[in-house]
């Protein structure tokens, strides 16, 4: 005889008030049915359990000493359960009055069912696709990974991931369901051994259910009743590294499942580098615009200018086609890098015409070295002074339009803990002359304090909180916070139109407000230069030529330096390190490629302190060029 008629199952991680709204949703479906509940914690920074144990004296807390992942603590509140039936319940989720009676009432009339899941819904009404799914056969998560479920989501051959073929608003057998609710006969999970500890995040529902359909039961979706999921909230309170335990999870799934299938691994990690791609190009696609528009106005230009020195549009010897679009197209696009018009500033007049400028130069001594390309230097000339009128007089539409579109309110969320942003919060609400809509918090913790203010995650999930919350300003008010964490955020964020303020009292935040919103920057705060794309070229210039030179023997006594080994070179020439970079510290300077020298390496002071070197790194970090590249190498080889 089982003690309970449903044993509900929480896994909490840092979602201290997404779970209180859950347990209340909870108690008040519980309805005529004998429920355990059981919160199973995996370590949150939040103060979960302390805050929510005597507001919830009926739960059972299960606290662990460390985050052992969704699937180990499940295991962990199974086998305390002594339900009939389990429900597997995200904390972001909000149940409706009647959700554990009508699913409980199909479980008792279908025999035949192992798992079974809700109608799940966003918190804006919208229908989770996600919830109920196909297997991740090979064919289906090719259609998945390279779009074409999303080209023809109705279609029964590329939409079975998803089921997007399949209808909402009726009840059906499916494949597989979500881990945000998986109502299950308690039995017959435990009889195929629970969830696999393998996974730790992500894929484990998938492999349940899989389990659970070998087994001989069917798995279904149930459109009678619905629950809220705000999908995503635990995750993004997470430490871990999300994209890298979700490509474990499947790689995972398909060596336990389909084992022989090599080929299908390959296209998994074709379509994620192909959807990475594709995130990395939408980061960038108001540069890209730009690029285009260029490079058009470049073309027109060189047809108008040939037009007029020739009097003829195609004026050229034939041999010229189509060198020359091609040519000077790609020294443009170089040269308006290394004047810092594209991936910097996006829009400035005066980058745009040394761009152009400096193509010119360039452009006209090329004609020295192949003289049956050098026509005319007026065509050149003018078309250099056309391109700068169009590229240019775009440009001023295209800020004057963003001046008009920039947005009416404020969105802006805090970067720091309540102690930091108190002041500033009795400022905004006691007088806020600005549309100011403050959506939040971020910091590594939320505060156990009656805050009002909503923790909205961690510093590491910025990107992702920025887009869902749609914040369009970030004030950073911690205090403690050092130079270099705030140059990792900067150089980190991929959200280009978010500003960044540096804001300790509301008058600092109302100034540097103005300031972005007149220059269009996205930022007050300084940067590393080592960080810009044309300092990123350049030093990789150097690197190469120098490591080549040396390689190649140009400079044999170098050689006998023990930096300088043939093995270390060969790193430098394949991009792996950089001659000169900082002390290295993985966790302080991520992504920062390790250099052979470091300015902190010409101290006579051994062993420098620890605050000493990471002052030396911020120096040379924010301050780089190659003239300071070369005077260390140079002083190193001088001194050593």
């Amino acid at each position: 005889m089982h003690q309970y008629d449903i044993s509900i199952i929480i896994v909490n991680y840092n979602v201290r008030d997404y779970l209180y709204k859950c347990l209340r949703s909870i108690i008040d479906a519980k309805r005529n049915l004998s429920v355990e509940i059981i919160v199973v914690d995996n370590n949150s920074q939040d103060n979960s359990v302390d805050y929510l144990k005597p507001k919830f004296p009926v739960v059972k807390f299960i606290s662990l000493s460390e985050n052992i992942g969704f699937g180990k603590a499940n295991n962990a509140g199974i086998a305390e359960a002594g339900g009939k039936y389990l429900l597997i319940l995200n904390p972001d989720t909000i149940l409706q009055e009647n959700t554990l009676e009508v699913m409980h009432d199909y479980m008792e009339n279908h025999s035949e069912v192992g798992i079974s899941i809700c109608k799940v819904l966003n918190a804006d009404g919208t229908f989770q696709s996600s919830c109920r799914r196909g297997f991740p056969t090979p064919f289906a998560s090719f259609s998945k990974l390279f779009g074409l479920q999303a080209l023809f989501p109705k279609s029964k051959i590329f939409g079975k991931y998803n089921q997007t073929f399949m209808p909402v608003d009726e009840t059906y057998y499916t494949e597989a369901v979500s881990g945000c609710f998986m109502f299950s006969k308690a039995e017959i999970i435990r009889s195929v051994g629970g969830f696999d500890s393998d996974f730790f995040m992500y894929g484990e529902d998938l492999d349940l259910c899989y389990r659970v359909h070998n087994s001989g039961y069917k798995n279904a979706y149930v459109h009678t009743t619905s629950i809220i999921h705000y999908k995503g909230e635990s995750s993004k309170r997470s430490s871990q590294n999300d994209i890298r335990h979700f490509y474990d999870a499947m790689e995972i799934f398909i060596r336990k499942h389909y084992s022989g299938s090599g080929l299908f691994l390959q296209f998994m990690k074709a379509g994620i580098k192909i959807r990475s791609l594709f995130a990395y190009l939408s980061k960038y696609k108001r540069d890209l615009m730009l690029i285009t528009f260029d490079v058009a106005a470049l073309i027109i230009s060189l047809f108008i200018g040939t037009y007029i020195v020739f009097g003829d549009f195609t004026g050229f010897p034939d041999y010229a086609y189509p060198i020359v679009f091609i040519v000077p197209s790609f020294v443009l696009i170089i040269s308006m890098i290394l004047a810092g018009e594209y991936f910097e500033s996006s829009g400035s007049i005066t980058n745009t015409v040394f761009g152009y400028t400096l193509s010119f130069l360039i452009l006209s001594t090329l004609t020295y070295f192949f003289t049956e390309y050098r026509f005319s230097r007026g065509t050149l000339l003018s078309t250099i002074a056309v391109s700068i009128l169009i590229s240019s007089g775009f440009r001023i539409f295209l800020n004057s339009f963003l001046r008009t579109g920039l947005p009416q309110q404020v969105r802006a969320a805090f970067l720091g803990g309540p102690s930091s942003f108190s002041q500033m919060l009795d400022d905004f609400r006691a007088g806020n002359p600005l549309d100011i809509n403050l959506i939040g918090y971020i910091s590594e913790e939320s505060s156990d304090s009656e805050s009002d203010v909503n923790w909205l995650g961690k510093l590491r999930h910025l990107d992702s909180i920025i887009r869902e919350n749609k914040i369009n300003n970030i004030i950073i008010t911690d205090p403690e916070m050092s130079s270099e964490k705030v140059m990792q955020i900067l150089s980190g964020n991929s959200v280009r139109n978010t500003k960044f303020h540096l804001a300790h009292r509301y008058e600092d935040f109302v100034a540097s407000q103005l300031i972005n919103n007149i220059t269009f920057t996205s930022s007050m705060l300084p940067r590393y230069n080592i960080n810009i794309l044309r300092y990123r070229i350049i030093k990789r210039v150097f690197d190469f030529s120098l490591a080549f030179m040396l390689i190649a023997g140009i400079l044999p006594l170098i050689m006998l330096r023990k930096k300088f080994s043939f093995r270390s070179l060969a790193k430098i020439l394949s991009g792996k390190n950089t001659f000169v970079g900082v002390k290295q510290d993985k966790a302080r300077y991520e992504g920062i490629k390790p250099g052979l020298l470091s300015l902190a390496d010409l101290s006579s002071i051994k062993p420098l302190p620890d605050k000493s070197i990471n002052e030396i790194n911020e120096y040379y970090l924010k301050n780089y060029s190659v003239s300071l590249d070369f005077e260390i190498i140079i002083k190193y080889l001088s001194t050593k």
